[in-house]
Order: structure tokens, then sequence, then C-alpha cells
């Protein structure tokens, strides 16, 4: 039997049709993956590790970066809401301008699953996984400690100022560090989770205090910066530790430059708040408390060539 090029055209339309019907029926919807810039790797493999988990398990996906912006997390929640997103994922904006956009996200019926930095309320977030920042911090200032020999004037990194683990890290630093009376913190300033902004610290501090033998930082993106600052001052002598677990601080720490700092499972992490939503969605509770904490590791040269974007391997 011959087919005429209409009949062809319209068996054609009606096979992809059926071919496109089950792929459809499994479509599970949209989940909104929101975070901070992706021009640091950590928020990036947060993104790429939540956005690949979510299409794996059937799920439609929009990735929004806010840049740290409260007024542009709360443009991107309203998207979301729009868009009829089933799940939010969300590494917020502040600890407090986050509450009301989340809040106004669950009166939709939007639940929201944080991951990284928490909000100072509970109940309004399904879920809220973060590393213990207090638990890595104690261990990035106990080898900080070792490296110092216990003494010695040092300076002090401190992340942004409205994000709580910046606070969390510092206390998690001194409660170690301050044990040691011969160590002697001579500055100590905010560079804002900033490369650019911690050479810029850095280069002034040295000039203030060109005698630090130590500093610690409270992320990787700082310590890059500062370390770019201490070469450029030819002071590679000052014994550095960050904190997050990121490649580029890996590689430093493999050619003996930056000396150690403390992973974080960013990737992780984020998948696993996807299959909490996921399960949610699915069965009405994730089955697990709302604040989730997991642990850190110390990262320095015994184990840094195991390092690869936020996760170490076995």
């Amino acid at each position: 039997m011959t087919m005429t090029r209409r009949n062809f055209v319209s068996a054609f339309a009606v096979a992809a049709c059926l071919l496109a019907s089950p792929a459809l029926a499994e479509d599970k919807g949209l989940m909104a993956i929101i975070t901070p810039s992706h021009d640091n790797p950590f928020f990036k493999a947060e993104a790429v590790g939540a956005e690949k988990r979510a299409k794996d398990l059937g799920y439609d996906t929009i990735v929004l970066v806010h840049d740290d912006d409260p007024n542009k997390q709360s443009e991107m929640f309203d998207t979301a809401i729009a868009r009829g997103a089933k799940a939010i994922i969300l590494d917020n904006a502040g600890a407090d301008a986050s509450v009301a956009p989340v809040q106004r996200a669950k009166d939709a019926g939007i639940p929201s699953f944080l991951i990284d930095r928490e909000i100072k309320e509970s109940g309004i977030a399904v879920s809220q996984i973060v590393s213990n920042n207090y638990q890595g911090a104690q261990l990035g200032a106990e080898k900080f400690v070792e490296l110092m020999g216990e003494e010695g004037p040092y300076v002090e990194l401190v992340g942004r100022e409205a994000d709580t683990n910046a606070g969390i890290r510092s206390a998690g630093y001194h409660d170690i560090i301050d044990q040691y009376p011969d160590m002697k913190m001579v500055a100590q300033q905010s560079a804002n989770w900033s490369q650019t902004e911690a050479y810029e610290k850095m280069e002034s501090i040295l000039q203030a205090n060109p005698k630090i033998k130590g500093v610690i930082s409270g992320n990787d993106t700082m310590a890059m910066g500062a370390w770019a600052a201490l070469e450029a001052a030819g002071r590679t002598d000052v014994i550095l530790v960050g904190f997050d677990g990121s490649n580029d601080v890996r590689d430093s720490i493999v050619k003996g430059g930056i000396k150690a700092t403390v992973l974080q499972p960013a990737y992780r992490q984020a998948q696993l708040a996807v299959e909490q939503a996921d399960q949610y969605l699915t069965s009405g509770s994730t089955g697990q408390q709302e604040k989730q904490l997991m642990d850190c590791v110390l990262i320095d040269e015994s184990n840094a060539k195991a390092l690869e974007t936020f996760a170490l391997s076995e």
C-alpha cells in the first residue's frame, strides 16, 4: 500500500505524540534551584548537583542566582511561585531576609529545602541541611594552631556578616585558638566571601602588620584572594588555612601554598535536599527533622589529591 505525503506526516505526528506521552506522564513538574553567584565554585557545585539529581528524578528545573541580594532573591521566589514550582532548593541571601520569601512560598503551597545557610526561624522550611560549620571550624583551627606552633601574630578574614555561617565559623575558630595565649590576633576583617575584597584587605593588613605569621579564612574564596596578595608581597612563608574544600585551594595545597582547608560537601548536600524534596512531594514527609548537620573533613597535604569538586573520594 502506498502512503501519500499528507498521510505520512499525519502518521508521523501521531507516532510522535505516542512516543512523547509516556515522558509527559512521568514528568514530576518544576523544581526551582536558587543559589548565590556561580562565580564561587562552591555555589556552582550546589547548583550542578541539585540540577542533575532533580533531572534524574524526573523534574524539570529552573536554576536562578540571587547574588546575595535579598531583593533579587524575593523576585526569584515570585518567579518560582508564578511558574508553579513543586519545590524550591535554596542557598539563601540572608538569615533574616530569607524568612519572608520562604514563608510566601509555603503559603502558596510550595515547600522549600534549604542548603548551606540556615534561616532564623523554624517551621517554615521543610528541611535545612547545612554543614556542621562549628565542628568544621574547630578542625581548621586545630590544624592552624599546629602549623603555627601554638604562637605568633595572625589575621582572621571573616565572611559576610549577614550570613549566619560567618559568625559560626569565627566562633569555632576562636574557641580553639583563644586557648593558646601566645596566639595573637592582630587584625580581623570581613571580606564578604569575596576573592577580590580579600586581596585588597590582605594588602592593607600586610602594610599595617608586616610580621604576621598566619591567616585563617572563613572560606576558600577569600583564602585564594589572601594568598594572591601574600604571593605578590613575597610572603609565601605565611601559614594560610581556608574553609570549603574547593579545587583551587586543593591545587594550592598540593603545590605547597595554602596549607589546609575544611571540606563541606556542597555537591552531596544539594543532592540530598533534592532527594528529600522528592520524598516529601511523594509521601508528605522527609522522614528527617528540619535542621540537619553534615560533618566536615580536614583537607591537608595528606588527602588533598583525593578531593574533587567538594567531594572526597574513598
